[in-house]
């Protein structure tokens, strides 16, 4: 290793694993380690994680990180920190030991809760302060849930004894020192998607905690996305902790989307695409959601719109381990790519109801224009079309909403992998996609705010140079096609609303 060059190292702590990543001051990737954590189903639409267990298996990645490098921890320059957002941890103080296992972003216990705070004036009651419309998507409502169930929760958090968290914040606590002074903090991007933070004076807004019956003592200190929070302890020692930013708007960083109207698309567990629209908050009238992109320590805050898409990767794991019909998530694409089209059948995968831009809760999964000729090859195909309609879906809503037209649209994630995905999603949006060299552009984009904070990069077009496009895709299909087969797709989308009853 080179004495002159700088490393950064980035943890990403996703929904299904968590990874550390160490890149070099010229943006190239030294060394990786992942490890996955369990998933915890208690009942039908609930989803938990172990927090301790994130923890110990993230101790783990970057210890694995570092040994791949030959590094020591004193080869860093700075650490950033990358996570599943809106997932929501509640902890002692004192002891450190969560009260209750985390509850994950995806669950749908707070679904009820949503409705009762809604009241007379519904999903809308904080949009205008929050950018978001009230679902059991976000932290605050599960912050609640907590309050109320758990035996002994709320009348220790009056108490001051108790900590609330989004996983960047249970992460950089236990970094700095945990029980030991460990620094209470979050970033305005993870803040943002609580539902409690007013999207424009960036500080936690007391009406909307009063309504939740949260008490204030429970919440971090909120900072912005680059700057050094507090220096590491134990096997990071002295190296400073020096930014979070929730997944979507890491990816947002590492794809270098600085400037008003570039947009990306992450395909994981599920997909969010993220328009930045500058330094002014744009209202979404189409289901998507108004967001933080990014805050520079000095700077103004960068806005999003968000659209938040809940199943894509997680179809494809459904189609491998509850049905069974391929071994690997990487056997999906040469039998999807063995027919010419989907066979007239489409998969909606609203498992969890649907998120942007309908935000239906009692929607459920449906699996539409089944005759005897479709086959598991045109299942396959309609698994993968699924993605590229829900995305188009949210590009729509995006232009409804801010008149800006996406002209090429820049993806990572694990899905990009799969050529014939790529291909279809560039033909229903009918523009380029262009995937980076690095696919794992959530650490990136977080390794960039923690070296940007610490001096290893001087400014964004620095950070512009680093990135380099790996492979582009252009349109091929028929606008007869295209629209031909976005009309079923939006029929089947309408065969899944309204399946709960209660």
């Amino acid at each position: 290793m080179s004495s002159t060059t700088k490393y950064v190292a980035a943890i990403d702590q996703g929904t299904t694993s968590s990874r550390c990543m160490i890149f070099s001051d010229d943006g190239a990737v030294v060394a990786v380690d992942q490890k996955e954590h369990e998933q915890i189903f208690p009942r039908p639409g609930w989803v938990e994680h172990d927090a301790t267990e994130i923890w110990a298996k993230t101790q783990a990645v970057v210890a694995g990180a570092l040994a791949r490098a030959g590094l020591r921890a004193d080869g860093l320059t700075a650490l950033g920190i990358t996570n599943q957002r809106e997932t929501t941890l509640l902890w002692d103080r004192a002891t450190g030991q969560p009260v209750h296992n985390a509850i994950v972003w995806q669950d749908t216990r707070t679904a009820q809760l949503c409705t009762e705070l809604g009241g007379d004036i519904g999903q809308d009651r904080f949009r205008a302060t929050t950018g978001l419309p009230l679902a059991s998507y976000f932290s605050g409502p599960k912050v609640t849930w907590l309050l109320d169930n758990v035996p002994g929760v709320r009348e220790r958090a009056e108490r001051g004894e108790l900590a609330f968290g989004t996983m960047d914040s249970w992460l950089i606590w236990n970094l700095t020192g945990g029980v030991e002074g460990g620094r209470h903090v979050t970033d305005v991007t993870n803040a943002g998607r609580t539902m409690l933070m007013d999207l424009r004076t960036l500080q936690w807004d007391p009406e909307i905690l009063s309504a939740m019956r949260i008490p204030p003592s429970l919440l971090p200190e909120i900072r912005t996305s680059s700057e050094v929070y507090g220096e590491a302890v134990g096997q990071l020692g002295g190296v400073p902790v020096a930014s979070a930013l929730g997944d979507q708007q890491a990816a947002v960083f590492g794809q270098t989307c600085y400037g008003v109207g570039e947009a990306k698309n992450t395909y994981g567990t599920g997909s969010f695409l993220l328009l930045n629209t500058g330094e002014r908050p744009v209202a979404s009238q189409s289901g998507l959601l108004t967001t933080m992109g990014y805050q520079l320590a000095g700077e103004a805050p960068v806005y999003c719109l968000e659209g938040s898409i809940a199943i894509t990767g997680a179809l494809v794991q459904w189609f491998r381990d509850q049905l069974g019909i391929i071994g690997t998530a990487a056997d999906i694409e040469p039998l999807a790519a063995s027919v010419e089209d989907n066979g007239g059948a489409y998969i909606v995968p609203a498992f969890s109801g649907l998120f942007a831009p309908y935000w239906k809760s009692d929607a459920r999964g449906v699996v539409t224009g089944l005759t005897r000729y479709v086959t598991k090859a045109h299942l396959a195909r309609a698994v993968l079309e699924a993605t590229s309609w829900q995305t188009r879906e949210v590009v729509d809503a995006m232009y409804q909403d801010s008149g800006v037209e996406i002209t090429t649209l820049k993806v990572d994630g694990g899905m990009t992998a799969n050529n014939l995905l790529m291909q279809h999603q560039a033909d229903v949006l009918d523009v380029p996609v262009i995937r980076p060299v690095i696919a794992e552009t959530t650490c990136l984009g977080a390794a960039y705010a923690a070296g940007l904070a610490t001096g290893v990069w001087s400014d964004l077009d620095e950070l512009r140079t680093h990135w380099k496009r790996d492979a582009e895709w252009s349109p091929q299909m028929d606008t007869d096609t295209r629209d031909r087969e976005f009309r079923h797709w939006r029929k089947a989308v309408e065969r899944s609303f309204g399946w709960l009853e209660d």
